[in-house]
């Protein structure tokens, strides 16, 4: 009974600590961005990605916390380079529509994501083509065009940012499933901190050097507390551990479960932190697409459970096999 108790105990601290770091790496990076005076999210998230550079380069080189991944230099240019270029947009993208989009309805159009993962896995053909599928994913985007149709603060760069933004991290999702994944490749936070963080400060540098860094140069006055970044950087490493915690202590599901609660706190938090408008009709469309996201998401558990008993059954049907030829051989 001890046991049991200290399972779900110690389960309800690692979702609470991810939802947690999660929510205060989002409104941390809405106040810095569109309220502190620091309007450069190139600059952010190159900050971001040199401060994990550095702490997992520490972690893997120095302290040897993690043990690296053996990987080829040309692994790394055709596996992880192109997925820390696509992971590099995706970041820029999402800190510049902070900018101009509330931090609520920008968790609303995120209730696009399973249906672009989909979308693109077929494309790629890591998924199938199911029209039963394909009618959820046509719910969940009338849900998100509700939403937009009613968002009081509706800017069209800050939503064409936030949606290509998630068009980019659903391809990278799929890259890395048919790049890492599919070959065996298995990487733990750190470990992907270490790999893909310095591809992704890469691909930020080009961008950064055009549209940020002149304005950045030309700028005289500096109100900047250099603690403010250092504080929103240790955050958004503490982000990459409390998932790798949450995934290694309960699982994937769980954080998928515990994603859904935490966008609805988010909405309620900016309505009430940023006084961000949030209408009926944003509420009754983001609904909409929610009960959709929870529908895809137990038609996949569905699919897991069903993949998992085809296994076991597969695998007792071989012991009986083996059980009978040993039979046989022994008579």
């Amino acid at each position: 009974m001890a046991g049991v108790w200290h399972n779900i105990v110690s389960t309800y601290f690692f979702v609470c600590t991810w939802m947690s770091v999660s929510m205060a790496v989002i409104m941390y990076n809405k106040w810095l961005l569109a309220y502190y005076g620091f309007p450069y999210p190139l600059a952010l998230t190159m900050w971001h990605m040199t401060f994990c550079s550095t702490v997992a380069f520490c972690l893997v080189r120095v302290f040897r916390v993690v043990k690296p991944v053996n990987m080829s230099m040309t692994d790394y240019r055709r596996r992880v380079l192109p997925i820390g270029l696509l992971y590099a947009a995706s970041l820029w993208l999402s800190n510049s529509a902070y900018l101009h989009l509330s931090v609520s309805f920008i968790q609303m159009t995120k209730a696009l994501m399973p249906g672009l993962v989909y979308m693109i896995g077929c494309f790629m053909r890591t998924e199938q083509y199911s029209r039963k599928v394909t009618l959820n994913m046509a719910v969940i985007a009338v849900g998100v065009g509700i939403a937009a149709y009613g968002e009081v603060n509706f800017v069209v760069i800050g939503v064409v940012q936030q949606l290509s933004s998630l068009l980019f991290e659903a391809t990278r999702l799929m890259l890395v499933q048919v790049l890492i994944n599919s070959q065996g490749m298995s990487m733990n936070p750190i470990q992907s901190l270490y790999y893909v963080s310095p591809a992704c400060l890469l691909g930020l540098t080009g961008p950064f050097l055009y549209f940020e860094f002149p304005e950045i140069m030309a700028r005289t006055v500096w109100n900047i507390n250099p603690w403010v970044l250092v504080g929103n950087a240790v955050i958004a490493f503490g982000l990459n551990l409390a998932v790798f915690l949450l995934i290694g202590k309960t699982s994937a599901l769980t954080m998928n479960i515990a994603g859904v609660i935490k966008d609805w706190l988010l909405i309620w938090m900016s309505a009430n932190v940023f006084a961000a408008p949030v209408s009926t009709l944003n509420l009754a469309g983001y609904f909409l697409a929610f009960m959709a996201v929870v529908f895809y998401n137990n038609h996949k558990l569905q699919q897991m459970k069903k993949a998992v008993k085809e296994v076991k059954s597969a695998k007792s049907e071989d012991d009986k096999v083996d059980i009978e030829t040993s039979k046989d051989q022994n008579t």
